[in-house]
C-alpha cells in the first residue's frame, strides 16, 4: 500500500482544461491530503492556477507539453498525433511506469480508452476493458458497466464485466458479496437475447465467492438500487445512462421553471431552499462524476468533459479510492484460483462448446 497516493492527471483535458482541472484537484487534496500530483500539460496555464493553490502546489510536479487531444479527435488520429507526447498519453504513460497510481482525464474518451489500452494491455483473462460508472439509486450508489467502452459482448465478456463490477463494489462499497444483475428488457429467465441469457447460466454456474448473482434487473432497477451491480454491454448501458442524465437535467429544469412562475411559488421556493437544494445535489450528474476503466494493467479515470472543479476533484476522490482500497488486487482475485488459472476460461469454455 503505497503512503502517498500518487495521481497522474491531464490537465489539457476537457472542455475547458488547466481552469477547471487544477482547482478540481485543490478540492480533492482537501479531502485526501496523503495525495501526490503530476500535472502534465501546459505549464505556463497550470503554474497560473498553482499560483493560487500553495498547498496544492506543494505537492505537484508539472511536467509541459504543448500537445493535447481534441475532443473531436478519432481514436485512432489521436494515438497517431498525440502518442507520446500528448498531455493524456503521458498522464497514463506515468501510471505505467510506476510514477504515478492512477490518471485522470476529462478528454476525449474514445481516444483515452484506445490509449490505456495500447500503453497498460488488459488484465489476464480480459479481452475489453470496460467503463463503470457510479450511479446514484434509491438505496445508495450503484455501478453499473459497461456504460460505453464497446459495443456488444458474449457472455464471457458479460461474465467478466460482472466480475469486475464486483470487486469494484466490494472496494467502494465495502460490501463482502455484492449482489450483480444483468441488465434486460424483463425479468423472466425467457427473455432477452442469447448472449445475455447465456451469461445468466455461466454466472450460476461460477458461483463465484464474493459475488451474489440475483438474476435479470430491468430499466427501472437501476435507479431502484436492486442490485449493488448492474451489467450491461456497452451500447445498452450507454444509452441508459445518457438517459438517466438528461433526464436529471429535465426535472431540474421543470423544477426550476414551477418555483419562479408566480410570486408565491418564489415565496415557497424560499422556504423550501434546503430540500431543493438536497434534491439538486441528488439529481445532479456531476454528483457520481468519474468513470472507472477496468480490465486494464492499470488504474484510469474518466471524468466528464463539461464538469465544473468540483466534479472534476468526485473524478479524483473515484481514483483515489481505486488505489487506496486496491481495486486491481480484487479484480485479480476473482479471476483467478489458487495458482494463478483463470477462473473464468475454462468454464466458459465449457459452457459455451
Amino acid at each position: 500500500m503505497p503512503q502517498k497516493v500518487r495521481i497522474a492527471l491531464d490537465a489539457m483535458g476537457g472542455d475547458v482544461g488547466a481552469s477547471v482541472i487544477i482547482p478540481g484537484a485543490a478540492i480533492s487534496l482537501a479531502r485526501h491530503p496523503d495525495t501526490e500530483f503530476l500535472l502534465f500539460g501546459d505549464s505556463a496555464l497550470i503554474n497560473k492556477e498553482l499560483a493560487a493553490l500553495p498547498a496544492l502546489k506543494a505537492v505537484s510536479r508539472v511536467i509541459h507539453t504543448d500537445v493535447a487531444v481534441r475532443m473531436d479527435d478519432k481514436p485512432s488520429q489521436a494515438l497517431r498525433r498525440g502518442r507520446k507526447t500528448s498531455s493524456m498519453w503521458l498522464a497514463i504513460d506515468a501510471v505505467k511506469k510506476g510514477e504515478a497510481d492512477v490518471a485522470v482525464s476529462g478528454g476525449n474518451t474514445g481516444a483515452l480508452m484506445a490509449m490505456a489500452r495500447f500503453n497498460l494491455r488488459t488484465l489476464p483473462g480480459i479481452d475489453r476493458p470496460a467503463i463503470a460508472a457510479i450511479w446514484p439509486t434509491l438505496r445508495g450508489e450503484s455501478v453499473v458497466l459497461d456504460v460505453g467502452a464497446s459495443i456488444g459482448g458474449d457472455a464471457r465478456h458479460l461474465a467478466a464485466l460482472a466480475v469486475m463490477g464486483s470487486a469494484m463494489a466490494r472496494v467502494l462499497f465495502d460490501l463482502d458479496r455484492p449482489t450483480v444483475g444483468l441488465l434486460n428488457i424483463g425479468a423472466e429467465e425467457v427473455k432477452g437475447g442469447d448472449e445475455v441469457r447465456a451469461a445468466a447460466d455461466l454466472l450460476r454456474s461460477l458461483n463465484i465467492a464474493h459475488m451474489d448473482f440475483i438474476g435479470f434487473v430491468e430499466g427501472d432497477g437501476i435507479g431502484k438500487g436492486d442490485a449493488d451491480v448492474i451489467v450491461s454491454e456497452g451500447f445498452s448501458g450507454n444509452i441508459a445512462l445518457k438517459a438517466a442524465e438528461g433526464t436529471a437535467r429535465q426535472i431540474t429544469h421543470y423544477i426550476r421553471s414551477a418555483m419562479t412562475r408566480t410570486w408565491r411559488s418564489r415565496l415557497g421556493a424560499l422556504l423550501a431552499r434546503n430540500a431543493l437544494r438536497a434534491l439538486r445535489e441528488k439529481l445532479d450528474p456531476g454528483r457520481a462524476n468519474g468513470g472507472v476503466f477496468l480490465g486494464l494493467n492499470g488504474i484510469v479515470i474518466k471524468s466528464h468533459g463539461g464538469a465544473d472543479a468540483a466534479g472534476f476533484a468526485s473524478a479524483i476522490d473515484v481514483g483515489y479510492e481505486m488505489v487506496r482500497y486496491d481495486l486491481l488486487t480484487k479484480i485479480n482475485q476473482t479471476l483467478h484460483r489458487e495458482g494463478g488459472a483463470l477462473v473464468l476460461a475454462p468454464a466458459v469454455q465449457e459452457a459455451l462448446s
